[in-house]
């Protein structure tokens, strides 16, 4: 299997990542192993500058393109928030103008934590897939570089979060992460690879957003017509067929959860570990808690990817309702 980079490129992105992103604490939370009955390391991908694991991959993919390209004009892609967030830091490190395209009903939380960065912010679409469409197009129309979600060096810049883990915690049968686009997943398989472990890597997606595992299953892109979920950082239509060619190689299954499922997740982390987590953050440990029964005895990691959860959002959950989309 051809590997998108290798262990010293890895190594050598290390210091731009750190100009960031501290690494971030993997904590085994004593509540949830008494919960669940094993013990369960939690990567706090939440405590970065912007809350969400995305803070280590624009700046990379950034900074590989000026070496390359040289200075672009601008930058600009679509967002549901944390890889806007993510633009955004990288481009006022940079000083490049920023702008970004989000689907109308975008939490606003993540909308004024992208302004503040100092983005632009174009409100377009319906959906995460239909601003994408913008995005391109404004880019041609400015002469801006597209930021990708998914691309080598997105991969590259979120897997330093994946050697973290591994380096810290080796021995982890499991581990469970959240998939939108995909680079999280991809860059835990990617760093297991290459660190030859042993652990099963298992994505999780949005029963409303299930795009990903419906194309996991059938070994082709299949794409949804919508993708309604409080989890936006899961509210996938259409998957990227690179993503989906190292997930279908590195992941035997892909786990889907309610959306039921993540509020009652949201609300364990809180109480367990006193952590905020917006709904793609907390559907590892969701999928987690459907397969704790067959765990017992083993070592299982979640990737909490974001902390990001808008204040309405978080006390709907905690008044014990799950939120609509």
């Amino acid at each position: 299997m051809t590997r998108l980079f290798k262990l010293e490129d890895l190594q050598a992105v290390l210091p731009l990542v750190r100009q960031i992103v501290p690494e971030t604490p993997a904590y085994s939370w004593p509540l949830l192993w008494k919960r669940f009955g094993l013990e369960v390391v939690v990567k706090h991908e939440n405590h970065t500058a912007i809350g969400a694991f995305k803070a280590r991959s624009s700046i990379v993919y950034i900074q590989k393109h000026i070496e390359t390209h040289g200075r672009p004009k601008g930058i600009i892609s679509a967002t549901r928030g944390n890889h806007g967030q993510s633009m955004a830091l990288a481009a006022r490190l940079l000083a490049l103008p920023a702008t970004l395209v989000v689907p109308e009903g975008n939490a606003e939380g993540k909308n004024k934590a992208m302004r503040a960065l100092g983005a632009e912010l174009l409100i377009e679409g319906r959906d995460f897939d239909i601003s994408r469409q913008v995005a391109e197009t404004t880019a041609q129309e400015r002469n801006y570089l597209m930021v990708p979600s998914f691309h080598r060096n997105i991969v590259l810049g979120v897997a330093t979060y994946a050697l973290e883990l591994f380096h810290s915690c080796a021995d982890l049968d499991v581990v469970y992460v959240p998939v939108g686009m995909g680079s999280g997943a991809c860059g835990l398989i990617t760093v297991r690879d290459l660190l030859n472990l042993k652990t099963e890597i298992v994505p999780v997606v949005s029963e409303r957003a299930p795009a990903y595992k419906l194309s996991h299953d059938a070994g082709k892109i299949v794409t949804t017509q919508t993708a309604k979920t409080f989890a936006d950082g899961m509210a996938c239509r259409k998957p990227l067929q690179a993503a989906l060619d190292i997930l279908r190689k590195g992941a035997d299954r892909i786990v889907s959860v309610s959306e039921d499922e993540t509020a009652d997740a949201v609300r364990l982390l809180f109480a367990d570990t006193h952590n905020l987590a917006e709904g793609a953050g907390a559907a590892a440990l969701a999928a987690l808690k459907k397969d704790a029964v067959h765990l017992k005895g083993k070592k299982a990691g979640i990737i909490l990817s974001g902390g990001n959860i808008d204040e309405k959002v978080m006390l709907t959950i905690l008044g014990g309702k799950t939120p609509m989309a």
